[in-house]
């Protein structure tokens, strides 16, 4: 009698850190623009680049699973279609929230006042509702089926694409976010899947950049 051997699976946990990073960051933000006084325009300008950072990572974030994720669960999940497809209902609704937030970055950065900070901060937190009714089913329902449903390598096709998406220079930045809650063990295994030349660039010069950034966004 041949033993049967029980496929590996991907380790999903790995979403549920990049999750946490955008909810944190988004979180904070309406109090980074609020802390910002009405005509002080250098430092609007470092909190807009930051917010406008995040909106362009959360929507290439879900394009990746978009692309990579959903097709592959609906051929083969297919009990599960009405579940997948309100996923896809909700990126919808993020990423059109996101686009209302991204209009209002421009004319805020360009008048820090009380009105055009009023208006930002409704978007983002109005956002961000809809972000975490979507992340925590997508944490509760989706993770599982991926697990399920997808092979290490297709899991882990769709960790490489959200890194090839950033440009070079916003890597270590984006790593340094995702990594600043998790545990030793989460940073241990998240970095072991990340290429050796980062892990090196990560300990020589992330590490410390990431915290400069973090302070100055944050001041």
């Amino acid at each position: 009698m041949t033993d049967t051997v029980e496929q590996a699976r991907p380790d999903t946990h790995e979403m549920v850190i990049v999750h946490r990073a955008f909810r944190r960051e988004f979180r904070l933000a309406p109090e980074l623009i609020r802390g910002v006084a009405p005509g002080d325009s250098a430092r609007a300008e470092i909190v807009a680049a930051h917010l406008s950072d995040l909106v362009w990572g959360l929507h290439h974030h879900h394009h990746g699973e978009d692309e990579l994720l959903w097709p592959k669960l609906l051929d083969r999940a297919r009990p599960n279609a009405a579940l997948i497809e309100l996923m896809e209902a909700q990126h919808a609704r993020v990423s059109a929230a996101l686009d209302g937030v991204d209009a209002l970055i421009g004319p805020w950065r360009a008048g820090t006042n009380p009105q055009s900070a009023a208006a930002l901060t409704t978007a983002i937190e109005a956002m961000s509702a809809a972000l975490a009714e979507h992340l925590d089913q997508e944490e509760a329902e989706i993770l599982p089926l991926a697990e399920q449903h997808l092979s290490i390598a297709e899991w882990q096709q769709l960790g490489k694409s959200a890194v090839d998406s950033l440009p070079k220079n916003k890597r270590l930045i984006f790593l340094g976010m995702i990594l600043e809650d998790t545990s030793a063990e989460e940073r241990a295994e998240f970095l072991s899947h990340i290429p050796a030349p980062v892990r090196v660039l990560w300990r020589l010069l992330g590490v410390r950049g990431y915290a400069k950034y973090a302070a100055k966004v944050r001041n």
